[in-house]
């Protein structure tokens, strides 16, 4: 097979598809169930999915609930983001060992080797490309993070089961596959259960060449069709993206910001499950045996040494911070990266404990510009 083509995988192939990953020396992660949640583990085969699990999300709010359908990839997304695995949430940088004679200076191997994601939804493959914009296209690339991106592996299963909070299809990331995978699958159920295939790449062509697989019908097209159109109508949420930058940009005054800052905790819940989200905080650590160790973990802007300036924090309310964060997810994005930081993946929806929902309060500061639009008219 080529890039581009097009082709069907049996259910019971996938065992393959997963044992040439591995023989090929990835490890394979994808979605499991574990505390309640789908996130991701080890998987070994298509024993370790969550067969006929399927997620009810609502701002604030997620369980999941199981069933006797075949499907593995009937639910949405969890509260963990593929980001975790090239960006890690905290990992030493450096290392030293400081002796009376010398200084040595170490950083640490990622000796797991590379990894092979199982599974990645459309929003968040988007995602991984938003952050290798971010994190390898600067003048000052993050090396760990462009090691672990340049070796790893990417299945996406285009979304047939969108959450109520999702608006995927306002920010054009889905729930087809879009960008960098290696394979897109597409999981049929209904005339036998099966998998649409799409190459992506040498490397996707590479592996299917490992695996068992038959040519594609008419009724394979119509079937994946269906699945994606029927995804599209039962999207949960939407934003309007029209002029959202300057929109935003013209209402940093808006009184909606003190609003929703008397819900909002700072908690940096929105932060922590975003896929996109890329701030992080260096520390230098030392113990009595003349150790000394740089590391970084994940930060958020809703943290309120976040802003911290000689002499103290620039953004000292909640009003502020919540302002920082959708401003620069919606609006700033577009001046920095020529593009917009939300992929409508809808956890800073779900995982919101008080359930503050991004796409309405878009939808309030425009309703307001609008209708000061409208009064100006009038007046002149």
């Amino acid at each position: 097979m080529d890039v581009g083509d097009i082709a069907v995988l049996e259910r019971e192939d996938l065992d393959m598809l997963i044992a040439a990953l591995r023989s090929m020396g990835f490890r394979t992660i994808g979605p499991v169930v574990r505390d309640g949640a789908i996130v991701h583990g080890a998987v070994s085969g298509a024993h370790d999915l969550p067969a006929g699990w399927h997620d009810h999300q609502e701002p604030g709010c997620y369980r999941l609930e199981q069933d006797e359908s075949p499907e593995l990839f009937g639910w949405a997304v969890g509260p963990a983001s593929w980001k975790s695995e090239f960006f890690a949430p905290e990992e030493t940088v450096w290392r030293a060992s400081i002796t009376a004679q010398q200084v040595t200076l170490s950083e640490p191997d990622d000796a797991a080797g590379p990894v092979a994601i199982i599974g990645a939804r459309p929003c968040e493959v988007s995602a991984l490309a938003v952050l290798d914009r971010v994190l390898m296209g600067g003048a000052h690339p993050d090396d760990r993070y462009a090691a672990r991106r340049d070796g790893a592996f990417v299945v996406a299963v285009e979304c047939g089961a969108p959450a109520s909070t999702c608006f995927c299809t306002s920010m054009g990331t889905g729930p087809s596959a879009r960008g960098a995978f290696d394979l897109a699958l597409t999981e049929l159920v209904e005339g036998g259960h099966r998998f649409h295939v799409q190459v992506g790449s040498e490397a996707g062509a590479a592996v299917m060449a490992r695996v068992p697989h038959r040519a594609i019908t008419e009724s394979d097209r119509s079937a994946r069709q269906d699945v994606l159109e029927d995804a599209e109508t039962r999207m949960g949420r939407s934003l309007d993206t029209a002029d959202l930058p300057g929109l935003l940009a013209r209402n940093l005054e808006h009184p909606r910001w003190e609003e929703v800052a008397k819900r909002c905790l700072s908690c940096g819940n929105c932060t922590l499950v975003c896929p996109t989200c890329f701030c992080s905080d260096v520390s230098d650590v030392s113990d009595v045996s003349g150790t000394v160790e740089r590391q970084r973990r994940w930060a958020s802007c809703f943290d309120l040494d976040h802003s911290y300036l000689h002499g103290g924090p620039v953004r000292l309310t909640t009003a502020s911070r919540y302002r920082q964060w959708l401003t620069h997810k919606l609006s700033t994005w577009w001046d920095q990266f020529d593009e917009s930081g939300c992929v409508g993946c809808g956890r800073c929806l779900t995982w919101c404990p008080v359930g503050i929902d991004l796409t309405e309060e878009a939808a309030a500061i425009r309703a307001a510009d609008g209708a000061v639009a409208t009064g100006e008219r009038r007046a002149s």
